[in-house]
C-alpha cells in the first residue's frame, strides 16, 4: 500500500459542527478528490470540552489521531496545556517520538520551529500577519506552503471550521520523516494559531 503521505497536494477540510468541542479534518488528494487520511480528536476530557467553549480555548489540550481511511494509525499529535506557547510532539504509527513544534513568543503572523525526534530544528513554519499563507523554510528552500482555501460566505461567517490546501515540495524525498511533521503542523495552524 502507498504511504498517502508521498503524495504532493492535499485539502484539508474542518468538519462543520455547531456547538463542537473537538476538532476533525478529512484529508482529500487534491487530483482525485479521495479521501487519505481521517484526523480525529476523540480523547477530550470533560474540563477540556467545557473550556473550548471559552475564551481559554487555545490553551486547552489536544490529542489528535491521524489514520488512514482502513483506520491504520499513521501519526499522533500531543499538546498539553499551554500558558504562553505551545509544545507540540508528533508521533508515528509505533508510538515513537519523531519530533515536535515549538511556538515561537513573539512572531508576527504565527510562527513554529519544526524539531527532529533529538530536538534539532529541521525547518521553520512562518506565517504572514496579513493572510492564511504559512512556507516551511529550512535555510532558503521552502519545503511546503499551506493556504487557506476560502469557502462560501455563510460557512465562513457562522462557522469556525477551515480549509486549507498543503502543497509539499517535489524536492521532499517520499517517505522522508519531514512529511510527517509538515502534515501534523497542518493541523497546529489550525488549532493554535488561527482559533
Amino acid at each position: 500500500m502507498q504511504n498517502p503521505l508521498n503524495r504532493n497536494l492535499f485539502v484539508i477540510k474542518e468538519h462543520v459542527g455547531l456547538f463542537k468541542a473537538a476538532n476533525n479534518y478529512d484529508v482529500f488528494d487534491a487530483q482525485t478528490g479521495e479521501v487519505v487520511l481521517h484526523c480525529r480528536e476523540e480523547r477530550l476530557g470533560f474540563f477540556t470540552k467545557l473550556l473550548r467553549f471559552t475564551d481559554y480555548k487555545r490553551m486547552t489540550p489536544f490529542h489528535i489521531d491521524i489514520r488512514t481511511p482502513e483506520g491504520n494509525q499513521v501519526l499522533s499529535v500531543r499538546r498539553g496545556s499551554v500558558l504562553l506557547r505551545s509544545h507540540v510532539t508528533v508521533k508515528d504509527s509505533q508510538d515513537r517520538h519523531i519530533g515536535g513544534f515549538r511556538q515561537k513568543l513573539l512572531s508576527i503572523g504565527g510562527a513554529f520551529r519544526v524539531m527532529d525526534q533529538h530536538d534539532e530544528e529541521l525547518c521553520l513554519l512562518k506565517g504572514t500577519w496579513t493572510s492564511w499563507e504559512f512556507d516551511f523554510i529550512a535555510g532558503e528552500t521552502v519545503l511546503a506552503k499551506v493556504r487557506k482555501k476560502w469557502s462560501d460566505l455563510g460557512r465562513e461567517i457562522f462557522t469556525t471550521a477551515d480549509n486549507y490546501v498543503l502543497e509539499i515540495s517535489e524536492t521532499v524525498p517520499p517517505d522522508h520523516p519531514v512529511r510527517q511533521l509538515i502534515m501534523a503542523a497542518v493541523f497546529c495552524i489550525d488549532m493554535v494559531l488561527k482559533e
